[in-house]
């Protein structure tokens, strides 16, 4: 047994034997079993975003299948997705890595300037494809966003109370928030908080700019001297503020880019502390080979800094 892993878990008193053996099962997978670091692979875009938006550039990703072996292949800690494709894989690869059913999800079909996912999964869904934990998006900024933590606080109880670990994706958006905002540093600090306070185990947020969004907290920023000027110290500011480093915190992936792009952002996030990256369009986009070297790599950057 690892010591960090055993750290970890000692940060979730409160949680069943149930949901810390399943956050044991994602922490004790794959190429970073035992480092306390974790990459997950999460395919929701075709549901967010379309099919040929997110699988056109390597069209073997329209196969459930192909994420579940990418998944595997490449060592992740888990996979996520939404209720389709789980259910597409789940008895061919029953088992072989933990995964995370996405419970609710938007579509673009529709654009509203204060968003709401709908719930398009259940826990029991869940228990029934054997997965390891849920995942829910919230969305602080939206005019809606008491409703997705009420919701969310619902979930979350159903879902520790039948042994499932819950992850939250938290994204500010919405029009309490300028586009500048949604990944501002204090924005994401914020969201972080929230999440843990909402009790998420694992929190995914955005790698956060250095840009400020709120006067209030631009005050406390320059009186406090607050370092925010690298993407390293803002990732440590954010780890800080879930709970002083005792929430597991990952990093989105965000839109495709180049490969010495994805390395540079990961190597920040290693740099400031993060646990691990989430990350889909920048490795399923790319021939299966590629992806895993890309996936591998990021790995390594973890490895080396746990």
């Amino acid at each position: 047994m690892s010591d960090r892993v055993e750290e970890i878990l000692s940060w979730y008193g409160s949680d069943s034997p149930g949901v810390l053996k399943n956050l044991r099962w994602m922490l004790e997978t794959g190429t970073l079993a035992g480092t306390g670091k974790m990459v997950i692979l999460p395919v929701d875009q075709g549901f967010e975003h379309g099919p040929a938006r997110t699988f056109a550039k390597n069209e073997a990703g329209y196969d459930p299948h192909y994420h579940f072996q990418l998944a595997i292949e490449a060592g992740c800690n888990a996979y996520a997705a939404p209720l389709g494709f789980l259910e597409a894989g789940a008895r061919e690869y029953a088992g072989r890595i933990p995964t995370i059913l996405k419970l609710n999800n938007s579509d673009s079909l529709f654009s509203a300037e204060d968003p709401k996912p709908a719930i398009t999964g259940s826990v029991e869904d869940a228990l029934r494809l054997g997965c390891a934990a849920i995942g829910f998006t919230i969305y602080p900024g939206s005019e809606y966003r008491n409703e997705m933590y009420s919701e969310f606080r619902e979930i979350a109880e159903e879902a520790k109370a039948s042994g499932l670990p819950v992850v939250l994706w938290c994204y500010p958006r919405g029009s309490g928030l300028s586009k500048d905002g949604e990944t501002a540093i204090d924005v994401i600090a914020y969201a972080a908080q929230i999440s843990a306070q909402l009790g998420a185990h694992i929190i995914k947020v955005k790698p956060p700019t250095e840009h400020i969004e709120q006067e209030a907290a631009r005050k406390v920023y320059l009186s406090e001297n607050i370092n925010i000027s690298t993407l390293s110290d803002r990732i440590e500011h954010v780890v800080q503020s879930a709970f002083d480093g005792r929430r597991i915190v990952i990093f989105s992936g965000g839109a495709a880019k180049g490969t010495e792009d994805v390395l540079e952002e990961i190597r920040g996030i290693a740099k400031g502390g993060g646990f691990g990256s989430i990350m889909g369009r920048n490795s399923f986009q790319r021939a299966k080979a590629d992806g895993i070297e890309l996936l591998q790599t990021v790995m390594e950057i973890y490895r080396q800094s746990a």
